[in-house]
């Protein structure tokens, strides 16, 4: 893995903070924007940062814990949505085609043989992973595999020029192992973290979270280890998911975080390399009830709040608009002495001075 200096950016950010308040606009006024801005240049160590090129990355596999009933839809969906990836006819491919952002997915795990299938970058550990509920998801291995993977997969966005990388999950079942992680790293209760996933009637719903507290409690031990906890609940997506964001600090490079399953990834790799936060960018809230609760553990504000349950990166990709914005009001608004406006709050601020 690649090493990252970690910097002190506390003169960065008053830098950043100097330059939105000398726009010719009140300051504060353009809300959670000026915010943004502050992130995307602390993220990649610039008074100016820039959203563009910017690589969506979809890492695709299968989970063992699906033979448990606690999805909607059979785990041959994977295989079946990583072609509609490659055909572009998924939401994810056709929302990033509209934002102009390049589309990378790769299959880190999924059951079916898909060597055959063109489009997609070919980083496959295993055949999905085995059942969270009896044994561990994944051997020592396997995880230095996928995280490995992850890693690989920014380095290419990297030499590709990409300064924002947007990441994105499918797989299906991963709302469980999600679930689990957030239960074991944000110290909350099954009915907390576990939701409908792909559309689970109650009876369904009532099973998964079985599941999900059978695996917390086999685990409980486990909370002080976030690594041992992806090994052992995680899927082989998510483990790379963590290997992507723990690469990006030694590129500086800006982490588009999508829904539930990618944050469920964040909060094991923050907890491994604190660095990687400052890189995260949160780009919506989803319906699952334990999204909310690992936002709160990252101290993450989402920029979108949609009702999305899809997955896929789609919700980061609706939300790189607005890291376009945010550097477009840094490099091009004018400032109140460029356009000649006179600034009435810093008139008010220095009459208040002494003498």
């Amino acid at each position: 893995m690649t090493e990252a200096v970690v910097a002190d950016d506390s003169a960065l950010e008053r830098r950043l903070q100097d330059a939105l308040d000398a726009k010719t606009k009140p300051p504060g006024s353009l809300g959670r924007l000026e915010r943004l801005a502050v992130e995307l240049g602390l993220a990649q160590g610039t008074d100016l940062p820039v959203a563009d090129p910017a690589r969506i990355v979809v890492f695709a596999a299968d989970h063992g814990v699906t033979a448990e009933g606690v999805s909607a839809f059979p785990s041959e969906v994977t295989a079946q949505m990583v072609a509609n990836f490659a055909d572009g006819g998924a939401a994810v491919s056709v929302l990033g085609h509209q934002a102009g952002a390049t589309l990378e997915i790769i299959d880190v795990g999924v059951a079916s043989d898909l060597s055959a299938l063109d489009g997609i970058v070919h980083d496959r550990v295993a055949a999905g992973t085995a059942n969270l509920r009896r044994v561990a998801a994944m051997s020592h291995e396997g995880l230095e595999q996928a995280l490995a993977a992850g890693r690989r997969a920014v380095v290419r966005a990297g030499d590709a020029g990409a300064r924002t990388v947007l990441l994105g999950e499918m797989g299906i079942g991963n709302t469980t192992s999600a679930a689990v992680l957030t239960g074991l790293l944000g110290d909350a209760d099954a009915a907390t973290v576990t939701g409908r996933g792909t559309g689970l009637d109650d009876t369904a719903l009532g099973l998964k979270r079985s599941v999900v507290a059978e695996a917390i409690g086999r685990l409980d031990g486990q909370r002080d280890d976030p690594l041992e906890c992806l090994r052992e609940a995680g899927g082989f997506e998510i483990a790379a998911l963590v290997g992507a964001m723990m690469e990006a600090p030694a590129h500086r490079m800006t982490v588009l975080v999508d829904g539930y399953i990618v944050t469920a990834a964040a909060l094991v790799a923050c907890r491994l390399r604190p660095a990687v936060r400052r890189q995260l960018i949160f780009a919506h809230r989803s319906a699952e009830p334990g999204h909310a609760l690992a936002l709160r553990a990252l101290d993450a504000e989402p920029l979108l709040d949609l009702g999305l349950r899809l997955g896929e990166g789609s919700g980061a990709v609706l939300a790189l608009p607005l890291l376009r914005a945010a550097c477009t009001v840094l490099a091009d608004m004018a400032t109140f002495e460029s356009a000649g406006v006179s600034n009435q709050n810093r008139v008010q601020r220095t009459r208040c001075l002494p003498g």
